[in-house]
């Protein structure tokens, strides 16, 4: 719906992709790909566009019951994306699902509406679990965490579980595949402050890209967009704490935790 309504204020304004271009400073094949439905875009174009139109606001209703309908659908493919990667970069406002204990997953999804179904709950823990698989494959992958501190700042209600969950990651941070940083809030402010963000590198040398909110996410696979991605990754990872350093803050969180 969406694509076509793109499609058709095109042609009912009598623009030419190249004329909407440069109304709107977006590349033309971008646009193209916009009204044909092979990309759903970034909230920006849509209100870039619905004031060329002077839509009132249509394609930016359109766009949000969009990216509600292929969020699943790209989970699932950035799921399997992961499963195949031989090199993960993340960087995470939420302590990751690979590296989260079954107590703590059940936690944090429990305190997402529906809760009451104890079968589905327990349904999205197994799964979740299950992801973490990928890590024991011969070789595993390389993977590279940067937890900004606002994901260790926010513990499990039950001190126990929280105690668990940082006992995790000091426990990852003991394997030769695995570098856990902290970003800490004295860093300041940088470009991924929107937003989770995972690099993936696959087996033929491609990367794509996840950036995730609490309830969107979206996936990249354009390179001109995955090399930005990659130096604003670059320049968080120069900004977090080397990994002793990291290690140590997350120790001195297990020691406050118990006192």
């Amino acid at each position: 719906m969406l694509a076509f309504e793109l499609r058709r204020l095109r042609e009912e304004s009598g623009k030419s992709l190249a004329q909407l271009s440069e109304d709107t400073s977006y590349d033309r094949t971008y646009l193209h790909r916009l009204e044909t439905g092979e990309r759903l875009s970034q909230l920006p174009v849509m209100e870039a566009l619905d004031g060329v139109y002077k839509t009132g606001g249509l394609l930016t209703r359109l766009w949000r019951l969009a990216r509600q309908e292929v969020f699943m659908d790209q989970y699932k493919e950035f799921m399997q994306y992961e499963a195949k990667a031989t090199i993960m970069h993340k960087y995470m406002l939420a302590i990751p699902g690979l590296l989260q204990t079954e107590d703590y997953a059940r936690a944090v999804l429990s305190s997402a509406p529906p809760a009451g179904n104890g079968d589905v709950l327990e349904d999205q823990v197994a799964a979740r679990m299950g992801r973490q698989e990928l890590l024991h494959r011969e070789p595993p992958p390389s993977v590279r965490v940067i937890l900004d501190e606002a994901a260790l700042r926010r513990p499990a209600a039950d001190r126990c579980v929280w105690q668990q969950q940082l006992e995790r990651l000091v426990q990852a941070t003991s394997s030769p595949y695995m570098v856990v940083q902290v970003l800490p809030f004295a860093a300041g402010v940088h470009d991924l402050m929107g937003g989770s963000l995972s690099l993936l590198w696959l087996p033929d040398g491609r990367c794509v890209a996840y950036l995730e909110g609490s309830k969107t996410g979206d996936l990249v696979d354009e390179l001109g967009e995955v090399a930005q991605l990659r130096l604003s990754y670059d320049r968080v990872r120069d900004l977090a704490l080397a990994p002793p350093e990291s290690l140590a803050f997350i120790q001195h969180l297990m020691e406050d935790n118990t006192s």
